[in-house]
């Protein structure tokens, strides 16, 4: 009996790259992708290569070299780092690979982290490269040594393409062998294919277009796409990655008798689909995000011309938009088949009652950290650039400064800088103070900082530097001097980075030094030109994992006068007595001691062991 294990979907996908014989695993953090690198990285025994990247351009890339010299790779990034990737991957699909690689791509449906919930799909149909679609934490792990496999066979990258759900969800997992085999790297030079040159781009083109029929052959038939055709069912059901999960579970519920076609590839299989078409009077498509499948089945009913009535998104009623569930599913299959919602599942009574059962949950809405060094920069730059000042900012744990007045755009990776130069170019009279996180200067800001320098933009940018990539769960960067697994490597100095760009004004302050990082601010708004301030301060989270311990500040009520200048910091260690009228810490204090420096009545003091 094979062993089963209880693991995080990411935990199961890079068990599947182990048992696959992945060989270079590349990837840069985004939620909800993050752990699969994590997870490799952090395996005592290793025989293959893993790395975090600089960003997902680059991941792609050192993957398609691998892949090229003849290994086993794997690029990993959340559904937005793509668009960064894109460049190299519609051209990687006319070179196809030598060995194997596999491109895992977490989409966002519902936008549980991310600024948008595009559909990886897509980038499929537009690359012409296969997709895989996982249903389960089991069939991520399978599927992942399936993709290794038939990247291989076909000499083509795959994209894999798990959700937030299958991510982040939790489910036994069995386990199966590990592949031993190790191809060595040998790349063997090949002008036609390799050197995207016009003329081979005119050769691989079509290569790429015939190719097609046979990707279609190997997924048609493949496990991940099943067809249950049920006697005397007029109604036909297909379903989508997780979604097929939620549609036969209410279709089950609602004891609705409908044949199931369950998808898990792209492109889609189209027999099975026909098949499914010539059973059935009405086809109801279940899929996350956009009306892929739908659209599809919807030009194969017409090249066959098929009657079948087919319900989806694009004319309602399943929703275009978020994600699904079972819920949605049933309400769907009761609105389309003209049924009565059965919300008692087979196993409690008529009379069990739900409300009951119901827990009515208070907001919480995301915040900074207590003691998060980022608060105290952003209090200094509202209050040295005015609060008419433009604030482009980025994406990040800073990105929550939207709190504090200090977040006026938020649209990409890097993008606060550049966004920051296009309003000075175009004219904006209002002072332009832009934030970036160190992770993410090191991702895209860098460029954005040298078109600035180069194009005399005249603005601030803050680089909130917090030694860590934060957000997604704390993973090493260049200016760490550590490498995913924890070897020692270069430290990129921000600073000599900035100086070496052509920046003429760069000053790095202490974040919690209110003072001097306020007399630097001040001179960085009078510098003509581009201004670069670097406000450092160890993460509060990081620095508690590494030992690291501050005397917590209490606050003396007979001192506090109840001004609330502590509170308005939006420090959730910082409370207030609508009562008393007075102000207090509570536990979560880390010892900052930003709100000390702020109180003009010395009623908050550093509690003395």
């Amino acid at each position: 009996m094979r062993k089963r294990e209880y693991m995080l979907g990411n935990v199961a996908i890079a068990r599947g790259i182990v048992e696959g014989g992945g060989q270079v695993i590349s990837g840069y953090p985004g939620t909800p992708s993050s752990e699969i690198i994590g997870t490799l990285a952090g395996m005592k025994e290793r025989d293959f290569y893993v790395e975090w990247s600089v960003n997902e351009k680059v991941a792609l890339e050192v993957a398609a070299g691998a892949a090229m010299a003849g290994v086993r790779s794997v690029a990993t990034m959340k559904h937005v780092g793509l668009n960064v990737a894109a460049d190299p991957l519609m051209t990687l699909a006319y070179t196809g690979v030598k060995g194997s690689m596999v491109i895992i791509v977490a989409d966002d449906p519902s936008c549980h982290s991310s600024q948008n919930e595009q559909d990886t799909r897509r980038y499929s149909q537009f690359s012409l490269i296969p997709c895989l679609d996982p249903s389960t934490p089991q069939e991520a792990k399978d599927m992942m040594v399936y993709a290794l496999e038939i990247s291989g066979k076909l000499q083509m990258p795959v994209i894999f393409r798990p959700t937030t759900r299958i991510s982040h969800g939790k489910s036994d997992v069995e386990l199966g062998p590990v592949n031993e085999d190790r191809p060595e790297a040998g790349f063997q030079k090949d002008l036609e294919r390799w050197v995207m040159v016009p003329k081979n781009a005119r050769i691989q083109h079509p290569r790429l277009l015939e190719l097609q029929k046979d990707i279609l052959g190997e997924l048609e038939d493949s496990p991940w796409n099943e067809l249950d055709l049920r006697e005397d069912a007029k109604t036909g059901v297909i379903a989508s990655g997780i979604a097929s999960v939620y549609a036969e579970e209410a279709i089950i519920k609602q004891g609705i008798n409908a044949s199931f076609l369950k998808i898990g590839t792209y492109p889609l299989p189209d027999k099975k689909i026909r098949t499914l078409m010539e059973n059935s009077d009405r086809i109801i498509i279940f899929e996350e995000m956009e009306p892929v499948v739908e659209e599809q089945v919807r030009i194969i009913a017409q090249e066959t011309g098929s009657c079948v009535e087919i319900v989806g998104k694009m004319q309602g009623p399943v929703p275009r938009i978020f994600e699904l569930n079972t819920d949605i599913c049933a309400d769907v299959l009761a609105e389309v088949l003209g049924l009565e919602r059965s919300d008692v599942p087979a196993d409690v009574g008529e009379d069990f009652d739900y409300d009951a059962c119901r827990i009515e949950l208070p907001m919480r809405p995301p915040v900074m950290c207590p003691g998060c060094s980022h608060r105290s920069t952003f209090h200094v730059m509202k209050k040295v650039y005015g609060k008419d000042a433009i604030f482009p900012s980025d994406i990040g744990c800073y990105t929550l400064g939207i709190q504090s007045g200090t977040v006026d755009t938020t649209l990409c990776m890097g993008g606060s800088i550049t966004v920051a130069s296009g309003m000075y170019q175009a004219g904006e009279k209002k002072p332009i103070c832009c934030s970036i996180g160190d992770s993410t200067f090191f991702h895209t800001g860098m460029n954005g900082l040298l078109n600035a320098i180069y194009n005399k933009a005249d603005i601030t940018v803050t680089i909130v530097d917090n030694r860590t990539t934060a957000m997604t769960g704390h993973q090493p960067n260049p200016g760490m001097g550590k490498t995913a697994t924890g070897e020692e490597t270069t430290e990129v100095d921000l600073e000599e980075l900035c100086k070496g760009m052509g920046a003429g004004f760069v000053e790095t302050v202490d974040s919690y030094d209110l003072e001097k990082t306020e007399e630097v601010f001040k001179r960085a708004k009078d510098y003509k030109g581009t201004s670069v301030v670097i406000t450092e301060q160890l993460c509060v989270i990081d620095a508690k994992r590494a030992g690291i311990r501050k005397n917590p500040f209490i606050i003396n009520t007979e001192e506090c006068v109840g001004c609330r200048i502590c509170v308005n910091l939006g420090c959730p260690a910082i409370e207030f007595d609508t009562e008393s009228k007075k102000a207090s810490i509570n536990s979560m204090c880390t010892g900052c001691g930003v709100c000390a420096r702020l109180c003009k009545f010395n009623a908050i003091t550093e509690v003395k062991k």
